[in-house]
């Protein structure tokens, strides 16, 4: 496994900067996540550790080697492309192989090394097949096995599962990730997939025009955003306008368009003071729905819409003051609320309210 060091990234084409001054670290054995809306940078990041792209500023360093203009092929990285990028002329074994044979590594090696690089993909027994003869999740475990098969030091990972249906890309995050942990891999993953990389990520990075917008674990991602961008690409949220009234303890004090409401501030370098412009995030999920007012920030409005999908029941709720609604998220719903036009009461616990930088 292999550590990555990146300093002072930048990378231009044309007049446009794809990076932006960046710096990351990535742990041996990590399963990193690169994450951002599409044209943040993510997929040249990927590029850049690869090789693929030179930067035109910056440093990137293997376990403390600067490989920054190393070419591609010197180092021993493994690449799985959204594409997959198989040869359709060539059977599973020969596409698996492909990467050895450029080497020029020995037969008897060279056939060892692919049955075993198909073995951790669960694909034995099936190197004769053609590629139009496998199904798009076997097609998918081909590409990674020819990617397992060079013995990279790092695995890139770029968008692999968005060809595949629902059922299938579940199915692959935990064999991605398994062979990941089982082999001792650092692997960097690049995804627009929130979902996907929550599910998989040992820490991640969100992206926003060429910088890190946040970088952290999943559950600090989600539960503690560093700002409103961040807050509405890792899932859902509703953001709240307000201005800082006063601080109680952990509770902090916002006068709102829907009235006072309280929260907390989670990032450590930050504390607004009364008067400030602030933003509050709160996921549909920590917000209850009820005919009376809760105890705590209590948000009355007009029931609008209600949605039922079996393990969760998704609300809306029209309220004065606010031009957007508020979203409700009640998971194994005993009863659905379908009073359409009722007034109804949002409440959330300060714990699960973000206070953020209105910036």
């Amino acid at each position: 496994m292999v550590s990555l060091s990146i300093r002072g990234l930048v990378k231009r084409f044309g007049d446009l900067v794809a990076l932006d001054r960046l710096d990351l670290d990535i742990a041996g054995g990590e399963l990193f996540f690169l994450l951002g809306p599409s044209g943040c940078g993510k997929t040249t990041l990927l590029r850049a550790i690869a090789g693929f792209h030179f930067p035109d500023e910056g440093s990137i360093r293997f376990d403390g080697e600067d490989v920054t203009r190393v070419p591609p092929h010197k180092r021993d990285t493994g690449m799985m492309f959204q594409s997959y990028a198989l040869w359709p002329h060539l059977n599973v074994f020969r596409n698996v192989a492909f990467g050895l044979e450029e080497r020029r590594v020995p037969k008897a090696e060279l056939r060892a090394r692919v049955e075993e690089a198909l073995a951790m993909v669960r694909m034995e027994g099936l190197g004769t097949r053609k590629i139009h003869q496998l199904s798009g999740g076997q097609q998918q475990r081909v590409a990674l096995a020819r990617a397992l098969v060079v013995r990279p030091r790092c695995l890139l990972l770029d968008e692999p599962l968005s060809n595949l249906d629902a059922k299938l890309r579940i199915e692959m995050r935990g064999e991605i990730r398994r062979i990941c942990k089982d082999f001792g891999l650092t692997a960097v993953y690049v995804t627009h997939d929130q979902k996907e990389a929550l599910s998989m990520a040992d820490r991640m990075a969100v992206l926003d025009a060429g910088r890190l917008a946040q970088v952290g674990t999943p559950e600090e991602l989600y539960r503690r955003p560093a700002s409103a961008f961040v807050a509405g690409f890792v899932g859902e949220t509703n953001l709240v306008p307000g201005v800082l009234v006063a601080v109680s303890g952990e509770d902090h004090l916002v006068s709102t368009p829907l009235g006072e409401l309280a929260g907390r501030v989670v990032a450590p370098d930050w504390k607004p003071a009364p008067g400030e412009s602030v933003l509050l995030s709160i996921r549909p999920e920590c917000l209850s729905l009820s005919p009376t007012p809760p105890e705590q920030n209590a948000i009355a409005g007009t029931l609008e819409e209600s949605v039922y999908l079996g393990e969760i029941a998704q609300y809306t709720l029209r309220t004065e003051g606010h031009d957007k609604p508020i979203h409700i998220a009640e998971l194994n719903p005993r009863r659905v609320l379908r009073d359409t036009g009722a007034v109804f009461y949002a409440g959330a616990k300060a714990e699960d309210v973000v206070v953020l930088p209105a910036g």
